[in-house]
């Protein structure tokens, strides 16, 4: 029997864009700032190649913040390009979180306070992509 292939929805996936995306602009913002106390931040925080690597993320999570933030402007609005406006923020969300996990993976760095967030980027984008895909 074939799967009924569901509508998208923003009534559940605009609270994971609005936390994701605040989240990292909050983010970035409380680095530029430097208010992220060292006991919180990644391994070598201080060192410079692994500063410029967390800032190498900066243009992509913008780009997620503003896919994200627009397709709930665009869904409000009653146009029907949020739907891929969406789709382009989940599939970029999962890509950073995959090349989170694969860095600290390489460097065998296992903390579950970096670990779970990036997780999360990249599984909760899997379960809404499927339903922005037509068969």
């Amino acid at each position: 029997m074939e799967a009924i292939q569901k509508e998208p929805s923003m009534r559940v996936l605009k609270w994971f864009f609005l936390v994701v995306d605040l989240a990292f602009i909050m983010y970035f913002s409380a680095t530029a700032m430097g208010l992220i106390p060292a006991e919180y931040a990644y391994s070598d925080y201080t060192n410079p190649i692994l500063v410029a690597w967390n800032w190498s993320f900066f243009p992509l999570d913008m780009a997620i913040s503003l896919t994200g933030l627009s397709a709930i402007y665009l869904h409000r609005k009653r146009c029907k390009e949020w739907k891929s406006i969406a789709l382009i923020s989940l599939v970029l969300t999962f890509c950073s979180g995959l090349m989170a996990i694969s860095y600290w993976g390489i460097r065998l760095e296992l903390d579950p306070v970096w670990w779970i967030p990036n997780l999360a980027l990249m599984l909760y984008p899997l379960f809404f992509i499927p339903r922005f895909l037509k068969v």
